[in-house]
C-alpha cells in the first residue's frame, strides 16, 4: 500500500467514524489453547495460528516466542504501525522505522520465589530508529503523536481494567 494509500484508508475511516461516532468503539478477539508442555497456539481472525512456546530454559521446546516477548513485539510493532499511519497522515516520507526493545523480569517472581518480586516485566525499554530527510520539527511532531497515540504503549503505561473467570467442566467458577 502506498502512503497515499493508507492517507486515504485512514481517512475514510476517520470520516465514518465522524459521521458515525459508534463505529469507534471495536472490540479485538483472541483464542489461546494449551497444545503440550508448555507450548500454546493463538488463534486471531483468520489467520495461521501463532505457536507461542518457552526456551528449553523454562520448560519449553523453543518452537515459537514466550508470552513476554511477544508483549515487546506488539509494543514494537505497534510503535511501527502509528509511525506509518501518522507520518501518512501528516505527509513526512519515513525511508525506516525499527524499534529494539528489550525487557527486564526476574525468575523469583515468575517461580514464586521471592513474594516481593513480581512474575512480569519490571522495566520495558525501547528505541525507534527513524530514518527520514523530513524537517527535524516535523519528526519531533510525529513522535509526540506517536507516543501519545500508541494503542500499546497506552496499555502499557495506564492501569486499565483486566478481568477473567475460570470454567472448570462447564462450571464457572464463582
Amino acid at each position: 500500500m502506498t502512503q497515499q494509500a493508507l492517507k486515504e484508508a485512514l481517512s475514510r475511516t476517520v470520516k465514518g467514524i465522524q459521521d458515525n461516532p459508534v463505529m469507534s468503539r471495536v472490540v479485538f478477539e483472541a483464542q489461546t489453547a494449551l497444545v503440550e508442555d508448555v507450548r500454546c497456539t493463538g488463534q486471531v481472525r483468520h489467520f495461521a495460528p501463532i505457536v507461542v512456546d518457552e526456551p528449553p530454559e523454562l520448560g519449553g521446546q523453543d518452537r515459537g516466542a514466550n508470552p513476554v516477548e511477544l508483549l515487546l513485539v506488539s509494543l514494537g510493532a505497534c510503535q511501527e504501525i502509528m509511525y506509518s499511519a501518522m507520518a501518512s497522515m501528516m505527509g513526512i516520507q519515513l525511508d525506516e522505522v525499527k524499534v529494539n526493545l528489550k525487557g527486564s523480569l526476574d525468575l523469583k517472581g515468575l517461580f514464586g520465589m521471592d513474594p516481593s518480586v513480581p512474575p512480569g516485566y519490571q522495566k520495558i525499554t525501547y528505541e525507534t530508529v527513524l530514518k527520514s530527510a523530513a524537517p527535524e520539527a516535523e519528526l519531533r511532531k510525529l513522535i509526540e503523536a506517536v507516543e501519545s497515540h500508541c494503542p500499546v504503549l497506552d496499555t502499557l503505561v495506564r492501569p486499565i481494567e483486566v478481568s477473567g473467570k475460570v470454567t472448570i467442566n462447564n462450571v464457572v467458577m464463582a
